[in-house]
């Protein structure tokens, strides 16, 4: 049957496609690129049209508009075909819907995003959950979070335009869905090697990424990107200036001074004040380093007392694995500083009633399950 497309201009094929969840990127003929902003352009029978859909939606797309599987394109055509824009390139980024939004109750459809602003809506998101129905009649509320793709440069002020705030940069990427089993069985087995001793950690995960890289679950132009790199750079940097703490007695002298200070103190306060040291220390430093320098002095401490020494150094072990005033106290903290969005006052903010919901609740327990 022909197709209801044939006949129909870009604009027009571009709304009767949006009506069954796709969204028509341009088209192929021969060896001519025809961007989807030749809106007069009329679609041809042997045209290859690019079109951008749910895999859910991808059968009945192909069923209603009489469309079949083009076969293999050349890779010049493919890339031809992609969507290209004022920059030369396209981005993808979030967005939230801000409380006075003058999108609030109205839909995709009502927008237009794309007619006027050649903007793309990929996915919505609202209180944590995806949207997985029907993006065209999807109404907006506040909160609501909305992943866009477009050109660079058009997208922050229409992202403005519409009532929306962008949401830091994480590197967003339109996931490889059919990969995913593969990508986590691979994790799996270079963690169970890891686990069982056949290789060491760093091996295992080489060689998983490796074998990602053959399979084509990650492109070798994408390895460089997917790195870090300031995080890398920070760990680097930061290994050094805790081991100039330690090596120059900085540390040490803040604990020493810790017992001047206690001196003549109950000794739960004792306690509590080893504890908060500890947290401090290891919110700068080390957590490994900070417990070797702590140990030692928490001991002293406990014999200084005559008291049981068990709780001390269960309060060094606790206090040095309580890092969350700093993105630098532990390496998790770093690696979710970029892919986060979040910056260095965000960890104080969570972290310090954390840190003294930890004191609260670890001082009696310690008194009680090693009594002084």
């Amino acid at each position: 049957a022909k197709s209801p497309l044939v006949g129909k201009t870009l604009s027009e094929a571009d709304d009767l496609a949006e009506e069954h969840d796709a969204i028509l990127l341009g088209l192929i003929r021969g060896d001519r690129r025809i961007e989807h902003g030749h809106r007069k352009e009329v679609v041809r029978e042997g045209d290859v049209l690019v079109l951008e859909t749910g895999p859910d939606a991808l059968s009945a797309v192909h069923t209603v508009l009489h469309l079949h599987p083009a076969d293999m394109v050349k890779k010049r055509q493919k890339e031809a075909a992609l969507p290209k824009t004022e920059s030369g390139d396209i981005t993808l980024t979030e967005a939230v819907v801000l409380p006075k939004s003058h999108i609030i109750g109205r839909t995709l459809e009502m927008l237009r995003l794309r007619r006027r602003h050649g903007i793309n809506l990929l996915a919505v998101s609202r209180q944590g959950r995806p949207y997985r129905g029907r993006l065209r009649e999807f109404r907006f509320q506040a909160g609501d979070v909305l992943l866009l793709e477009g050109d660079p440069e058009r997208l922050p002020p229409v992202i403005g335009s519409i009532g929306c705030l962008p949401l830091a940069e994480r590197g967003l990427q339109v996931q490889r869905q059919r990969h995913g089993l593969l990508a986590i069985a691979i994790f799996v087995a270079a963690v169970a090697a890891a686990s069982v001793g056949i290789v060491s950690l760093p091996a295992a995960f080489a060689a998983a990424v490796g074998t990602m890289v053959v399979i084509n679950i990650v492109p070798v132009r994408e390895i460089y990107d997917a790195v870090d790199w300031p995080v890398i750079v920070l760990l680097g940097a930061m290994i050094p200036v805790g081991g100039a703490l330690e090596a120059s007695g900085a540390t040490a002298m803040v604990a020493n001074g810790l017992v001047d200070i206690s001196a003549g103190l109950p000794a739960w306060t004792i306690l509590t004040l080893v504890l908060v040291v500890t947290m401090t220390l290891s919110d700068i430093m080390n957590n490994a380093a900070t417990a070797v320098v702590m140990a030692p002095i928490s001991v002293g401490i406990a014999e200084r007392l005559s008291v049981n020494p068990d709780s001390f150094l269960m309060a060094v072990a606790i206090g040095a694995s309580c890092a969350f005033l700093t993105p630098i106290g532990h390496q998790n903290n770093t690696l979710i500083l970029g892919p986060g969005g979040y910056r260095f006052g965000d960890y104080w903010r969570m972290g310090l009633p954390l840190e003294i919901i930890i004191v609260i609740v670890s001082i009696p327990m310690l008194l009680w399950v090693w009594p002084l």
